[in-house]
């Protein structure tokens, strides 16, 4: 099954630079490089778990110029990311329950690999727990690895498993991906709504979430869903990747008026970078079934051994040749990157950029990349405090605000 990530390779693979586009001096670089290594540095929504069974990918090689990986170790230390939220990510079925016996054996065999890799690297990554791990996991040298879940689906055939999930590290929480499911609508679904918001299964959920101190997330979810968060919960939430719907108007970006909401109920927005959110590519049918077809002949997106990465990148550069698409590139990130924090406030706003599930533009092709975000914001002007917030310290807030009132929350 195809999920999102062909089309949005098509704007990194082989592709030429953007007229006018931005530009850093070696200088800022630097720079922007030394301020980040002194910052704890998040990202809110890796996909790269889904790497962590390919054939022949090893978390501590680099896979550079690679189309199948855009996180591992090496570049992690090169853009000075120290971690993030990986994520445990589950395609939609057909919502049968055969269906939801398989998501959710693939939710736990994908913890399961997480918790592999945390026990194979014990040097080098570090399960975090709390707001006040990461801190401590950076100062011992090691990546921190905090786990969330995108699209609540393994946890329909039993949702008593999000206690299993808790205690084995589970610490953010999405309802829905690109379609309806038996907790709440997307904003995607071309069937529409089927819940207008959350279902009464999806308040249970959301609220068994938030007792143990799960922070939720927004991301993908209808816009009913975020006014029903506003309205239900006693705490912030985040959208953990997620853009500006005033600069492209996609369903799946948010709008002015919630973005100041948002930001009233003390939440944070964490911006992406998936191409197809920040602009319109206009892939055509015929685009679209090539990709397809290229997907299927490469043995499909998730059995490719990481050595198809270059068989696939150079077929996509045919493919941009002969089915031409507009390419997203760093200046439409920092389009959307701007707006928001104009909107929202640099205290609400962070980083979500969606890596190895679709995420990178034209300039930002991987974590390397991570120090050309800080090199921006100290161009305009933010403040090395409002750098940090951005980069992990408001997100860590609402973390640890609805970390203690879970804690309230039991004592009571």
């Amino acid at each position: 099954m195809i999920r999102r990530r062909l089309p949005l390779l098509l704007s990194l693979v082989l592709a030429l630079p953007a007229a006018h586009a931005i530009e850093f001096t070696p200088q800022e670089l630097a720079r922007a490089s030394t301020l980040q290594r002194t910052l704890l540095t998040l990202d809110s929504h890796l996909d790269t778990p889904a790497n962590l069974a390919r054939p022949g990918f090893d978390i501590l090689q680099r896979h550079a110029h690679n189309a199948l990986s855009q996180v591992d170790y090496p570049r992690m230390v090169e853009g000075a990311l120290d971690g993030g939220f990986w994520a445990i990510y589950t395609d939609q079925g057909d919502r049968t329950a055969s269906a939801h016996r398989a998501e959710r054996d693939h939710g736990l065999q994908r913890l399961l690999e997480i918790r592999e890799m945390l026990a194979a690297h014990p040097d080098r990554f570090q399960l975090a727990l709390t707001a006040d791990d990461a801190a401590r996991i950076k100062a011992a040298g090691k990546r921190v690895v905090y786990i969330s879940m995108e699209n609540a689906s393994p946890l329909v055939a039993d949702p008593d498993l999000l206690s299993f999930y808790h205690q084995a590290g589970l610490r953010m929480l999405s309802t829905a991906h690109f379609a309806n499911t038996e907790f709440a609508d997307s904003a995607t679904d071309p069937k529409g709504a089927e819940w207008n918001g959350l279902s009464p299964a999806g308040k249970a959920l959301v609220q068994a979430a938030v007792q143990r101190g799960i922070v939720i997330d927004q991301s993908h979810a209808s816009d009913a869903v975020f006014d029903q968060l506003l309205a239900m919960l006693p705490v912030p939430f985040v959208l953990s990747h997620s853009s500006a719907k005033a600069v492209y108007n996609h369903p799946r970006n948010l709008d002015d008026a919630r973005l100041r909401q948002l930001a009233a109920k003390g939440g944070v927005i964490q911006v992406n970078a998936y191409g197809g959110y920040l602009l319109d590519p206009g892939a055509s049918a015929e685009r679209k079934q090539a990709e397809q077809a290229l997907e299927q002949r490469l043995g499909g997106w998730d059995r490719m051994g990481i050595e198809k990465g270059t068989e696939l990148a150079t077929a996509l550069a045919e493919l941009d040749q002969r089915y031409p698409v507009r390419k997203a590139t760093l200046d439409d990130f920092f389009a959307h990157f701007e707006h928001i924090l104009k909107v929202a406030g640099a205290a609400h706003v962070g980083i979500g950029l969606d890596w190895d599930g679709g995420g990178g533009v034209v300039g930002l092709e991987d974590v390397s990349d991570l120090p050309k975000i800080t090199a921006w914001l100290q161009r305009k002007g933010y403040s090395d405090a409002q750098i940090a917030g951005i980069w992990g310290g408001n997100l860590l807030r609402v973390m640890r605000q609805v970390q203690a009132y879970a804690a309230q929350d039991s004592a009571r």
